[in-house]
């Protein structure tokens, strides 16, 4: 085979690299295409390269033309409309793969190169990691020394050749890249990659079924990054709070309608203790409006581009939903104290529960009710109870509890006994309504790891977690973990259900743990500098560094004079550079190795010491070039020779007529 590539000609050989190259950059796509498209774009770039690896001829157009309409329909078919950053992605990749069939000419070659780019951008538009980037390098580097190649002069130049060319203008095109970077104005939408309104995915949402948090230990993603400015608290207090569910149909908690209502927003009636814990998070993208903050945060967070306020509920809401990476700064209060001291009217929303739901739980609420030990007792003396329950009475923390009936509560209070933290909390609190103890789920993250590399801390999907909360008198919302007494390992140290790895993450942990566990960190370190110093770059980034050079109140204009006075500057150094290199060369030379280049084509052998005279008479020993036009060179020859060693009073001004009419002289081709 590898014989069999050395000798195919040339257009074969470039055709089956470009085709790798587009091939590189179709694969990420492949994840979010259409299963159609998918299976057409390799179906006809492998049709594409069996056709250059044995030479036949390209199909007709007809083909072309029915595979179009295909792709229309299709692209119709799946989005439902042409328009659009996913209908266009797919018709971009069909398109640039069937383009591959009709490379006729260097045009269809060169709106081959072009689409390939575009598609390589396209891969931005759903993902801007860093294994995302270095892909993409690789394929740009792979479409340049594609492009060169394609420019290159006949014969069979190696890839090798072409590919140094491509390094070389992707190295002097750095420079230009980082000052862009740097300095080009932050003007969203003009900067900014548009994100799709059901891009993110956060692992929370308003409503909470038994089962679906157990879910997210199956994700390992980064749900956001925490760095203290100063000791971190503990593992046990790292309480990310999100939605606050107080609505319960008998399947399904929800958010209060109250809170769904920014007119309708009523007090939190919030007091800070202790000394607060200041902090900035960077959230990954989730397409949920709730930036998650540690508990309990009663001052604005700073960040940039939104609106943010807090709910009765202590959840901090912004006016849009989160797209990008935000990073933001704020201060909590791990030490606090939450809503009415006296018992009002609203808390009766929870205490409620849907008429006929888990009735074994109801009676067991009466049943604690009735015993003698516990009459009398107050509510926290209840809930003491109900978790020295849990403690002791053969409940167990699991990731794969089973799938739940109706009654929920019921199920796990009496029969399974076994459950993850939405379960635990969940029946926690329908048994503490029953009780006539108000009481509510709190969805978010608790815990997280601390990466030992960059010392931030690390939160993942796999890090959410529910947690109840219940009102007792003068003391107002009081934090409750059930899950706390089924499985203290949970909340209080670094153990967590993991999910089940893969074959590679399984080997490297049964070779070397510690080694696996290294890497690990070195990887969300270095993930974490990109999304810091790159993703994060934002215009008041760019602002501050203008403050560091000297600017006193620097503002977008500023940055937009400073980049063209760099671009000014440094095309005046370029036509410095380019007057002061063709100072250094005697333009005759070059005019005498411009022609010499040109009669190489005709047979004529020369060296850099070949005088114009031995050139002409070599010319006319050769028959590759008809009488007329080797006696025009002939004399121009002459003439150019006579230019340099027997100069007139002209001599300048007969440089200039000899390089005119080089241009017209029929060279040979």
């Amino acid at each position: 085979m590898l014989k069999h590539l050395r000798n195919l000609p040339r257009d074969g050989r470039d055709t089956l690299f470009l085709l790798a190259v587009i091939a590189w950059v179709i694969v990420p796509q492949l994840e979010r295409l259409p299963l159609w498209c998918s299976l057409l774009s390799a179906g006809v770039l492998a049709w594409r390269a069996w056709l250059a690896w044995r030479g036949r001829p390209l199909p007709s157009r007809w083909w072309l033309l029915a595979l179009a309409a295909l792709t229309l329909a299709g692209t119709l078919w799946s989005h439902r409309t042409m328009l659009g950053r996913d209908a266009g992605v797919t018709l971009i990749v069909a398109l640039l793969a069937l383009k591959t069939l009709e490379l006729r000419a260097r045009r269809d070659a060169f709106v081959v190169f072009f689409l390939s780019f575009f598609a390589m951008l396209t891969n931005f538009f759903f993902s801007q990691s860093l294994l995302t980037a270095a892909a993409m390098l690789l394929a740009l580097l792979g479409l340049l020394t594609a492009l060169v190649n394609a420019h290159m002069p006949v014969g069979k130049p190696p890839l090798l050749q072409a590919a140094k060319t491509a390094g070389g203008m992707a190295l002097l095109g750095a420079p230009i890249m980082a000052v862009l970077f740097l300095l080009f104005p932050r003007m969203a939408p003009l900067w900014g990659i548009p994100s799709d309104a059901m891009a993110g995915r956060s692992g929370l949402s308003a409503s909470m079924q038994v089962g679906t948090i157990a879910s997210l230990a199956l994700d390992d993603r980064i749900a956001l990054r925490v760095r203290f400015d100063g000791p971190a608290p503990r593992q046990s207090e790292l309480y990310f709070r999100g939605p606050v569910l107080s609505t319960f149909d008998g399947r399904e908690w929800r958010v209060s309608t109250a809170n769904l209502m920014p007119r309708q927003r009523a007090r939190a009636d919030l007091q800070l203790l202790g000394a607060p814990v200041r902090y900035e998070v960077t959230l990954e993208p989730s397409n949920r409006p709730w930036l998650m903050l540690l508990e309990a945060t009663g001052q604005k967070p700073e960040l940039a581009g939104f609106e943010s306020h807090m709910n009765s509920d202590l959840q901090w809401l912004l006016d849009r939903p989160v797209t990008d990476l935000l990073r933001y700064r704020a201060q909590s209060h791990p030490t606090f104290r939450h809503g009415p001291l006296e018992a009002t009217p609203s808390l009766q929303e929870f205490v409620a529960l849907p008429r006929g739901s888990n009735p074994r739980t109801v009676a067991l609420a009466a049943q604690l009710r009735s015993d003698p030990a516990l009459l009398g007792a107050p509510p926290s003396a209840l809930v003491r109870h109900v978790l020295e329950r849990l403690r002791t009475g053969g409940y167990t923390y699991t990731l794969e509890p089973g799938v739940y009936g109706q009654h929920t509560a019921d199920e796990f209070w009496f029969d399974r006994k076994e459950g993850f933290c939405e379960h635990i909390a969940s029946s926690f609190v329908i048994l503490m309504r029953a009780l006539g103890i108000p009481a509510r789920v709190v969805t978010g993250y608790q815990g997280g790891e601390r990466n030992p590399v960059d010392n931030f801390w690390v939160v993942r999907q796999s890090d959410a977690h529910a947690w109840a909360e219940v009102w007792l008198s003068n003391q107002g919302w009081v934090r409750v973990d059930p899950t706390g007494a089924v499985a203290p390992g949970r909340v209080g140290q670094f153990q967590r259900l993991l999910a089940p790895q893969g074959v590679m993450a399984s080997a490297l942990n049964s070779v070397s743990p510690a080694m696996a566990v290294n890497l690990r960190a070195m990887w969300d370190a270095v993930n974490n500098g990109w999304n810091q110093w790159i993703l994060n770059y934002t215009q008041s980034k760019q602002l501050n560094l203008l403050r560091d050079i000297g600017f006193e109140s620097p503002s977008w204009q500023d940055l937009s004079y400073l980049l063209i006075g760099i671009v000014i500057l440094v095309s005046l150094c370029g036509a410095a550079w380019t007057l002061w290199e063709r100072s250094r060369q005697d333009p005759w030379l070059r005019l005498l190795h411009a022609a010499s280049q040109r009669l190489v084509k005709a047979g004529v052998a020369s060296t850099p010491s070949t005088p114009p005279r031995q050139l002409a008479q070599a010319l006319l020993r050769t028959r590759a070039v008809t009488e007329p036009d080797a006696e025009a060179i002939h004399r121009w020859l002459l003439r150019l020779e006579a230019q340099r060693y027997a100069p007139g009073a002209g001599a300048h001004a007969g440089l200039v007529t000899l390089q005119r009419e080089f241009k017209q002289l029929n060279w040979p081709k």
